[in-house]
């Protein structure tokens, strides 16, 4: 019984090394780094033939960038003290093109501990490597276009505000002329009402001094044509502050009007300020935004 036991437990094992073989890419190396086996699955991925890969070195299908970097040799020295090792790696295949491999090496240790091969079990993950490199650089290429449009419009915004700065300047600087103007109106208005004043008392003094003439009879006659005419004079005067007023009054209007129209586009162009400050925060979130998904795509194909 233990004999059909142990046949069947080995016809298990083989079973599953078959079925191992067929799914897998393998391979092992010796203590020198050279090629022992290789399976069919790993051959054809690399576009070798099994009997061009046996006695190849690990080093032929390297790229010369990992090749010549000190994490070649730490890989290799990890390995040989009984470290295993898994992650995506590039290697090269017989056209030279690259090929990303989801590798388990797994050293091969004897009784006594030592080290005596590397065996290697991979997945060609090249077609979804390449896939998910696409993607990342569709985003990254989404990304710097997100953040030269961002720039752009951040430029776009400080221009537009400097230039609304000016106007406000200007505005400001009209509205202080225009309260100048509408103290010089009242000052004036004054002025006139002054002179309305002097022309009433003038045209009331003419008016007694012709009362005066006539009391004095024949030796006032020449008095009373000086206050005769001294009247008319008063009474155009008066006539002259009426139509100077109406005027006056109509320029204050008109400079109520335009200081109410100025202090409404102040108003609006404090309002634009505030508006352009937003937009420009906000292209400027969209630019931190758009670097952020940059280093997130760069991230996320390192993880892959």
């Amino acid at each position: 019984m233990d004999r059909i036991r142990v046949m069947r437990e080995e016809a298990m094992d083989q079973l599953v090394i078959s079925a191992l073989e067929k799914s897998l890419a393998l391979i092992r190396f010796d203590m020198k780094r050279r090629v022992v086996y290789v399976n069919s699955n790993f051959a054809q991925a690399m576009g070798y033939t099994e009997e061009q890969m046996l006695g190849m070195e690990h080093r032929q299908f390297c790229f010369p960038e990992f090749l010549n970097s000190s994490e070649y040799e730490k890989f290799w020295r990890d390995l040989m003290s009984g470290r295993s090792f898994q992650d995506k790696v590039e290697r090269m295949d017989a056209h030279g093109k690259r090929l990303w491999l989801e590798a388990t090496y797994m050293p091969v240790i004897d009784s006594s501990g030592k080290v005596q091969a590397v065996f290697k079990v991979a997945t060609d993950i090249t077609r979804r490597q390449n896939s998910i490199e696409e993607v990342v650089t569709e985003l990254q290429q989404m990304s710097e276009g997100l953040n030269l449009r961002a720039e752009s419009g951040i430029v776009r915004s400080h221009e537009m505000l400097k230039s609304v700065e000016r106007i406000s300047d200007i505005s400001e600087k009209n509205i202080s002329t225009l309260a100048s103007l509408q103290g010089q109106a009242e000052s004036i208005r004054g002025i006139v009402q002054t002179i309305q004043e002097i022309a009433s008392q003038t045209s009331l003094l003419a008016l007694n001094a012709a009362i005066e003439a006539a009391h004095a009879g024949e030796h006032g006659k020449g008095f009373d044509i000086v206050a005769k005419e001294v009247r008319k004079l008063a009474g155009r005067v008066s006539e002259s502050i009426v139509e100077v007023r109406r005027n006056i009054e109509g320029i204050t209007k008109e400079v109520s009007n335009i200081t109410e129209g100025t202090n409404l586009a102040q108003e609006n162009i404090v309002q634009s300020q505030s508006q352009i400050r937003t937009a420009m925060e906000e292209f400027e979130d969209i630019s931190a935004a758009s670097e952020q998904l940059d280093a997130r795509a760069k991230d996320f194909n390192n993880i892959i």
